[in-house]
């Protein structure tokens, strides 16, 4: 049984994880669906109630049912290194592939549908709240006397992107900022504003849980810092154990969101509350075993080659 990998060409996580599973002599098949059509090919067949699929991509092809799982790490727009690409095209072979993997009984880390809901901060924050996570105030808003009302009782705010980072090219940096509560927010009334009660980090925690395992660690804020994604720190990644409360509130949140795979972010207060800012269906780990020596590559490896 063959594990299928979608992702683009350079993804060194991804790498870590191939060589993981090349250890420990699993097949497996690494797919770009940016290369269809072209360098990748597939073929699907719906005959008198039987169903076969095949993907094809460097002289290698795959039968759908001969599929053991399916990893989406960081695949391209389907159709995007096409002679003559187009959103028409784009869209017709992402209905075609994904149509077909989902026609499969392959397991999904994670399932595109859940993956989508996965990433609506909104639902992110509302789910949180249902596990069981200690959440910051929060509010998402076009109405600037709403955004004003929020500043001024929690005084200590932060302003993020709703979305993540926008498409750009060359890419666009987003960092939480700090908003003084007389601020103008006259500008809210221009799109959808995601406003948060500021957490004082005494350092900021990632949580990369892969099936039933947690892969916890913790890195030492600086005085007053507010995005621990930019600027350097001094202070490394280090392993450190997961409170009990975190670990019942990660397994409740995974459950309902349907996924095998998240990375979870948190701000670690005075008190040692790890307050819930995101999660991530897709993060990356890399960074992380590198510094930790943490076996993430491993498990993921291990939850993508074990039986159903």
């Amino acid at each position: 049984m063959t594990v299928l990998i979608l992702t683009c060409e350079q993804d060194v996580t991804a790498d870590m994880v191939v060589a993981e599973l090349y250890k420990s002599c699993v097949p497996l098949v690494r797919f770009d669906p940016g290369d269809i059509p072209g360098e990748g090919a597939l073929s699907a067949e719906y005959v008198r109630g039987e169903f076969r699929g095949y993907l094809s991509t460097g002289g290698r092809v795959v039968s759908m049912d001969g599929l053991r799982s399916i990893w989406i790490r960081r695949p391209g727009e389907p159709a995007a290194h096409a002679s003559e690409p187009s959103p028409w095209l784009s869209a017709e072979t992402g209905q075609a592939l994904y149509g077909m993997l989902d026609s499969t009984t392959a397991r999904w880390m994670n399932h595109p549908g859940a993956a989508a809901r996965a990433r609506l901060k909104p639902w992110q924050l509302r789910t949180a709240h249902r596990s069981g996570f200690p959440v910051p105030a929060t509010i998402i808003t076009t109405y600037p006397q709403v955004a004003r009302r929020f500043a001024e009782q929690y005084r200590h705010v932060v302003v993020k992107a709703v979305s993540g980072k926008p498409p750009a090219d060359p890419p666009m940096a987003l960092p939480t900022t700090l908003v003084p509560p007389d601020a103008d927010f006259s500008g809210v009334a221009a799109g959808p504003t995601l406003l948060q009660r500021y957490i004082t980090k005494a350092a900021d925690i990632r949580l990369t849980s892969v099936g039933d395992e947690l892969f916890a660690a913790r890195k030492v804020a600086e005085p007053g810092q507010v995005d621990g994604r930019y600027g350097e720190t001094g202070h490394d990644w280090k392993p450190v154990d997961v409170p009990p409360r975190v670990a019942r509130a990660v397994a409740m949140y995974k459950d309902m969101a349907g996924l095998a795979y998240g990375a979870f972010d948190f701000a670690e207060d005075g008190d040692g509350t790890w307050w819930f800012l995101e999660c991530n269906q897709g993060g990356q780990f890399g960074f992380i075993e590198l510094q930790t020596e943490q076996p993430i590559a491993a498990a993921v490896a291990a939850w993508l080659s074990a039986e159903a």
